[in-house]
């Protein structure tokens, strides 16, 4: 079945190669599985390991720290952010509502209904 406009990301319970928190536009859904653009390759997924979405994400996705993840300055903290238009990883202040992407110069509301 094609489906088009949907996006997903990977469920912050499942272990991935995907980023964590990172939204990417769904190619095609079947009952097992997503194809995924990522970074213009097509890449399959299983579905249960995904949270899909009918319209792109319009706030920055608030993501828990991996426990062992030394790509991300310990000063960040517990958590951090994803950008929703570039996937850029920004660190996160003290429950503010809203933040700029340092990278793509995007001025977004911050998700944190969905930490």
């Amino acid at each position: 079945m094609a489906s088009t406009g949907q996006w997903a990301r990977v469920r912050p319970t499942e272990a991935s190669r995907l980023r964590r928190g990172a939204w990417y536009r769904v190619v095609r859904l079947t009952p097992s599985e997503a194809l995924l653009d990522v970074n213009g390759t097509l890449t399959p997924f299983p579905r249960p390991s995904l949270e899909i979405v009918p319209t792109p994400p319009t706030s920055w996705t608030v993501v828990a720290r991996p426990p062992h993840s030394a790509r991300l300055p310990m000063s960040w903290g517990p958590r951090y952010a994803v950008c929703p238009n570039c996937r850029n990883r920004a660190r996160l202040e003290a429950r503010t509502a809203s933040m700029r992407c340092s990278k793509c110069n995007g001025f977004f509301d911050i998700g944190w209904d969905n930490a």
